[in-house]
Parts: C-alpha cells; sequence; structure tokens
C-alpha cells in the first residue's frame, strides 16, 4: 500500500479495480478543511485520462508492472504478433489496445512490452523519441528556405510527420511520440 501523499509521476497504482499511471499531481492545502491531493491519471487498460481527487493520506495498493523487451514481428489481422528476445515465446496484442503506438513501431523493432502480474498484457511502452525513414514526401524547391516552410512526408510506419523542406525520401529522421512531430535528423 502507497499513501497518495508519496505520489510521484509515472508510479503505477490499483483504484476502484482498475490499473493507473500517475501522469500529475498537486497536493493542496486549503485554508478551511483536509488537505487532498489532486491527480489526473491514466487507465493502462483503456488508455482514458481521468482527474481524480484523494484526501491526503489515503492509501492506494500499488500495481506491479513488469516491461519485458520484445521483437515486434508482424501484424496478423487485427493481431500483432511480438516475441521475447531471450525466450523465443510469442505473444499476440489486438490492435485496439495498442493504436497509438502502431504509428511509431515497425517489423524487427525491440520495444518494451507491459505485463500486470505477469499475466495480463497492458500494452507497448514507447520511448519519448524513435527513428524512423522518410518512404514518401515531395522533394523541396530552391529558395524555399527562407521561411519555417515545413513539408509532408510518410514514414514506413505510414505515419504523416510535417518535416522542413529539406527532408528528402530515404532519410532517417527522429520523432517526438508524445505528438508526432519532427525533432531533427539522425545522425
Amino acid at each position: 500500500m502507497i499513501s497518495t501523499n508519496e505520489f510521484k509521476t509515472g508510479q503505477t497504482i490499483v483504484y476502484d479495480g482498475n490499473i493507473y499511471s500517475v501522469i500529475e499531481f498537486m497536493h493542496v492545502k486549503p485554508g478551511k478543511g483536509a488537505a487532498f491531493v489532486r491527480t489526473k491519471l491514466r487507465n493502462l487498460r483503456t488508455g482514458s485520462v481521468t482527474d481524480y481527487t484523494f484526501n491526503a493520506g489515503t492509501k492506494v495498493e500499488r500495481a506491479q508492472i513488469d516491461k519485458n523487451m520484445m521483437q515486434y514481428l508482424y501484424a496478423d489481422g487485427d493481431r500483432h504478433i511480438f516475441m521475447n528476445n531471450e525466450t523465443y515465446e510469442q505473444i499476440e496484442i489486438p490492435a485496439n489496445q495498442i493504436q497509438n503506438e502502431l504509428k511509431y513501431i515497425y517489423e524487427g523493432e525491440s520495444v518494451e512490452v507491459m505485463f500486470y502480474n505477469n499475466t495480463e498484457i497492458l500494452g507497448v511502452s514507447l520511448t519519448d523519441k524513435v527513428v524512423l525513414t522518410v518512404v514518401e514526401t515531395v522533394p523541396g524547391v530552391k529558395g524555399d528556405t527562407k521561411t519555417n516552410a515545413l513539408k509532408d512526408a510518410i514514414m514506413q510506419t505510414g505515419l504523416l510527420v510535417k518535416v522542413p523542406m529539406f527532408i528528402e525520401e530515404g532519410e532517417k529522421i527522429i520523432v517526438n511520440t508524445n505528438d508526432g512531430s519532427y525533432v531533427s535528423r539522425d545522425k
């Protein structure tokens, strides 16, 4: 059990039968009345974000989340197959469970798969930035570099990213997984 006074960003808890990750929290001490903790929690099963207010000092159960490095193998209809790099065991994850993450992963890439109590698959954990290859974009026109002009580029995963005019097909770029934005060229 953990007290709400000990919350940290990224911590996982079990509350009302659901598994949550703490996105943000704030201790509030009003002039009158008891102190409380205002939180923003992400449901790890559904991905939805909810606001909860706890009385200060309330005890909640800590959720044991394990992350295993697995390689994304292929898509089989609505299921996506991942393989444990050490045991070669394969698991299937439904597409609706990792819909947002699919924009950033490709066949052969290693990612962290999250498990609750080593039995329930919660989804895929991405890094903040990933390297993707540009497969389609229009060529930049000479003289278009005076402003911060952007053009559309399609990545190997099908993700559409706004990139600077100097980026060409075949280049590897770094993409932010939080908002799908261009960061820089890959070195």
